[in-house]
């Protein structure tokens, strides 16, 4: 599906739905990407659906993540063949319905030792084998001088050759969005800025919630037969209020982890290509990935106790990237290079006899579990793999008599909110503009102030876009995720934010968090000592 006439998404719209007396088949909390695509999976069977998030769409985890698309090739060092077969297929689904922004990247790993290339060559063959049809490019074992042809700033000194494979990339919070757009195209209701404050329960059974409009404080009484915990990072926080309620308390099953990512121009490495150091000095992964005009370096796995809705890096975290950067690259980004620095916290599912140590070596599986009260939570898995996970959180919806089952695969080939009808010529990595939009970029350009750019790849249209088609009610909401600026220039994000701000307004939403997205920018330019 593609749509050329975007559906307005007005606040007071919304709330006066929520207020309806309606029993939903299906009430999802949490508008991270699985929540927002069980959401979608289940509009699309027919299902009525409402959801709500505490926060923005992609406010957490899901607009933090390394930007790949792809089947995990550490996990299949890590023998996890399941899992990555799993999601080289959704990395194709991904791929074909939102091709305006998920498309195929090129990556070389770089080979500094002789026995590098054909050893981790033959590995990105079986890499091939797994993706079969869905392949996205065959793996080439490459000399020094093609080597350093697709990596122009890549370390000489000591460079044997290369292997190239392919992946994928994407805009991970616009995704989220596409998600949320297609939903509501679909039927369903979703809304942000609306905590859950309590679960209801009648007879021990979980039939519904509260939810509180975080900016008029109006409460809602949401009855569902099937009620799904998607809150990423904090699905125990439910669980634990859920199961109080029945008497019995519950052991937490999510160990977060955190991954730190730093970017900084793409002078760095400019290519269309992507690096990739599969085992750094103490056995992690580096990426060195270009996005929307950018570099991405990273990333960082350590656990992390607390669950902090802006998580800041650790000092080693981003040593040990700018470090081993300067390994692989010729000139080595210092701290004055970092135009932002952002921090993803990840929902891991903890073992029953973990003490909450290595994250590493966490499978990145996801699991579903429904409560003796019939609350559904989801957790763990990854971005790639969010539509198989709508799948299995219906299906134990189905399994637990929550709902009447339907076939599944209703979105498989379920075309996102703007998806383009005619092959995509822009790449992710050239950066945003119009091409962002996909087929509803003539719509975009419709609105006041198309021609008035408030940086390259932002217009003033945009912006009105993002109040009255995109659920934006924040100036965070659109400089961070509608268009990605803090993520890419925390710097210019701050310039711009006053005359956001002043959209909003003319647009009938004041904003009065400026002050304190002003203050997130320093944080996403500052460096922890």
């Amino acid at each position: 599906m593609t749509t050329d006439s975007p559906a307005p998404t007005a606040r007071a719209e919304l709330l006066a739905r929520l207020a309806r007396p309606i029993t939903y088949d299906l009430a999802v909390i949490g508008g991270g990407a699985t929540g927002l695509g069980v959401a979608l999976d289940a509009a699309a069977r027919g299902f009525s659906v409402v959801l709500v998030e505490s926060d923005d769409f992609a406010k957490g985890t899901s607009s933090r993540a390394t930007k790949l698309v792809h089947g995990g090739v550490r996990y299949l060092a890590q023998g996890n063949i399941a899992l990555v077969r799993e999601a080289l297929h959704e990395r194709t689904t991904l791929l074909r319905n939102a091709p305006h922004l998920a498309q195929p990247l090129p990556f070389v790993m770089p080979s500094y030792h002789l026995w590098e290339t054909p050893f981790y060559g033959i590995g990105l063959k079986m890499y091939d084998a797994l993706a079969g049809e869905a392949g996205l490019g065959a793996t080439e074992f490459m000399g020094r001088a093609r080597t350093l042809h697709c990596l122009p700033t890549a370390r000489a000194e000591g460079l044997k050759g290369g292997v190239k494979y392919w992946d994928g990339q994407f805009d991970d919070a616009r995704l989220a969005l596409a998600l949320a757009r297609t939903a509501a195209a679909k039927g369903a209701l979703l809304v942000n800025y609306c905590p859950v404050r309590e679960l209801l329960h009648e007879g021990g059974k979980v039939v519904g919630l509260v939810c509180e409009d975080a900016e008029g404080g109006q409460r809602f009484t949401l009855r569902a037969r099937a009620v799904v915990n998607a809150t990423g990072v904090w699905v125990d926080a439910l669980r634990q209020q859920d199961a109080e309620a029945l008497g019995k308390p519950v052991r937490p099953m999510v160990a977060p982890s955190q991954g730190v990512h730093i970017v900084v121009d793409r002078d760095f490495l400019p290519s269309d290509h992507a690096l990739l150091v599969p085992k750094t000095a103490d056995g992690r992964v580096l990426f060195a990935v270009p996005w929307l005009g950018k570099l991405i370096l990273g990333t960082t796995d350590s656990p992390r106790q607390d669950l902090p809705r802006e998580p800041q890096a650790f000092r080693e975290e981003v040593d040990f990237i700018l470090n081993e950067s300067a390994k692989y690259l010729r000139r080595a980004p210092r701290a004055e290079d970092v135009r932002s620095i952002w921090v993803g916290l990840r929902p891991l599912v903890r073992p029953p006899d973990d003490e909450g140590g290595n994250t590493k070596a966490l499978s990145r599986e996801h699991t579903v579990l429904a409560s003796r009260s019939g609350l559904v939570t989801v957790t763990g898995g990854k971005w790639t793999t969010y539509r198989a996970m709508a799948e299995d959180v219906l299906a134990k919806c189905f399994d637990e008599g929550l709902l009447p089952a339907r076939p599944a695969g209703a979105t498989v080939q379920l075309r996102l909110v703007g998806a383009p009808a005619t092959p995509v010529r822009h790449r992710i990595y050239e950066g945003q503009g119009w091409h962002s939009y996909g087929s509803e970029a003539a719509a975009v350009q419709a609105l006041p102030g198309a021609q008035a750019w408030l940086a390259e790849g932002l217009s003033e249209a945009m912006v009105r876009f993002a109040v009255r088609c995109e659920y934006a009610r924040t100036v965070e909401d659109v400089l961070a995720r509608r268009c990605r600026l803090l993520f890419l220039d925390a710097r210019l994000a701050a310039r711009l934010a006053p005359r956001v701000a002043e959209i909003l307004q003319e647009e009938g939403q004041n904003d009065p968090g400026l002050p304190g997205f002003l203050a997130l920018t320093q944080q996403y330019l500052q460096l922890p000592v």
